[in-house]
């Protein structure tokens, strides 16, 4: 497939297109509010700080989820492995009951995370925007746990695994 040849101002399709191309890992994110709780897959995950340790979150506007994130102030983060695909997809889909199925564990503070995760985190709300149709949320790492594995990866509209090059690990710079 070929390269545009020119730039041009993209439309929503256009910028879903050309930022698919990113690959991503695969995340969700959970909260509760007054009893309830609610989660939803994200791939717009950064690690933003280390000390403090902060992330940041982006969710579209006017969903459960980031209707009682904000309510709450807090959230959890669970990161997924290469064998969670039904999972992603389990908290992808609109409505619905997403913690009927499945394991769950809790955070310190109680909110739920997906069990066998590779990574979960709890997280307390310390700043939040509102950005273009989004609102982005940092939050600082109040508890987080991991364990070895493969990460589900996103690319294109596709789950996949990430394949390395059998080259040495990058030494950590910190």
């Amino acid at each position: 497939m070929a390269l545009s040849p020119t730039f041009a101002q993209p439309d929503g399709l256009a910028m879903r297109q050309a930022m698919g191309r990113f690959l991503t890992g695969v995340a969700v994110v959970t909260t509760d509010h007054d009893g309830e709780q609610c989660g939803m897959t994200i791939n717009s995950l950064t690690s933003i700080s280390l000390d403090p340790p902060i992330l940041m979150i982006s969710l579209n506007f006017g969903t459960r989820t980031g209707d009682a994130l904000a309510a709450s102030g807090r959230f959890a983060i669970s990161i997924l492995g290469a064998k969670q695909e039904a999972v992603a997809r389990q908290f992808a889909v609109r409505g619905g009951a997403r913690f009927d199925a499945g394991d769950f564990d809790s955070t310190p503070a109680g909110l739920p995370v997906v069990g066998e995760a590779l990574s979960q985190l709890e997280c307390e709300v310390a700043h939040q925007y509102t950005i273009g149709d989004h609102e982005v949320y940092f939050g600082r790492v109040t508890a987080a746990r991991d364990r070895a594995g493969d990460g589900l990866a996103f690319s294109a509209g596709k789950f996949g695994s990430f394949r390395d090059f059998n080259h040495d690990a990058m030494p950590w710079t910190f």
